[in-house]
């Protein structure tokens, strides 16, 4: 049996207020259609209820309100329906957007915020100081890390390397975009990477590698971790390219290796996400990278960032 049949077999589903289907572009990850009806009952709800962004951010208790928002438009069964998606070992992710029933960013910040807390609970992110990120790709950049620079690779890597807290799932949402070729998000399950075995069977796959984080990312601390790691009897993945810090060449020769097999493996997907638009992602087997723009001096991508921890009464 195939994976989309699999998978047809698990969630693919319709009802009143949204419908499931398999992803267009790969049979691993879902998309999910709300109605355009429920969407916009929930913002009409989140606005007459006053809930500002900034409101968010100050009031943690007002971001689980506004998920609560969500479920009063489609069911509570939808939250167990796409906490079960990033559990499932053979999808673990999908997509999903406004439906073009609003372009007001701050709507776009509210809703990902609804979708981030019936998954879990968001970590803390030191680069913004937030619980999620905001953050442009332009033409010009003087960071210090690939994140927000247009013209390179951005390799495929897992997030929450260098802290010490759990990062189980990642958001990721197009706010804004404007003048942009390429720059496709790089997907890569970690079941369907063919070489595989060959570095988790390697001596080195259980060596704790140190991690630490650029300037930019608002962390001091240092941190080991393994790169393979068993996970509900399988393979996950904790790594970085540019933040861990081997010690020896043959250390940084698996490293090389490692990140150049990912890379060029055939199974890699570039989705094509819309303005409005988010992929949700288990961060524990699914690497995740940017493919360089196209050079324009007016490039300007704008996105939201949210990764966080699953809920203790998620099984």
């Amino acid at each position: 049996m195939s994976i989309a049949e699999k998978k047809k077999a698990k969630f693919e589903q319709k009802t009143a207020t949204y419908e499931v289907k398999i992803h267009p572009q790969t049979a691993r990850l879902y998309h999910i259609e709300i109605s355009k009806t429920a969407i916009a009952k929930f913002l009409e709800t989140v606005e007459q209820d006053h809930q500002s962004v900034q409101h968010l951010e100050y009031t943690p208790y007002a971001r689980h309100i506004v998920a609560s928002y969500l479920l009063d438009q489609v069911g509570d069964e939808f939250g167990e329906l796409i906490r079960s998606i990033v559990h499932d070992r053979e999808s673990g992710g999908f997509t999903l957007g406004l439906e073009g029933v609003t372009e007001n960013t701050d709507e776009y910040v509210i809703f990902a915020t609804a979708i981030s807390h019936i998954l879990g609970i968001p970590n803390h992110d030191s680069m913004s100081g937030k619980y999620y990120a905001r953050f442009s790709v332009k033409d010009t950049d003087s960071s210090d890390s690939y994140l927000r620079q247009a013209y390179r690779l951005f390799t495929l890597h897992t997030d929450g390397t260098f802290v010490d807290e759990p990062t189980d799932w990642l958001l990721m949402m197009k706010m804004v975009e404007q003048n942009a070729r390429g720059g496709e998000s790089r997907l890569l399950h970690l079941d369907d990477w063919k070489e595989l075995d060959k570095f988790v069977k390697h001596p080195l796959a259980n060596h704790k590698f140190t991690y630490k984080a650029p300037k930019s990312k608002n962390v001091d601390q240092e941190i080991d971790r393994l790169t393979f790691f068993n996970y509900n009897n399988e393979p996950g993945i904790c790594y970085i390219d540019q933040f861990v810090n081997p010690e020896t060449i043959e250390e940084a020769k698996y490293l090389r290796d490692l990140s150049n097999s990912m890379e060029n493996d055939e199974s890699v997907i570039e989705l094509e996400l819309p303005i409005g638009d988010l992929v949700v992602v288990n961060n524990i087997f699914w690497l995740h990278g940017r493919a360089a723009f196209e050079k324009n001096p007016n490039l300007n991508r704008e996105l939201l960032r949210q990764r966080g921890r699953f809920s203790q009464n998620v099984q």
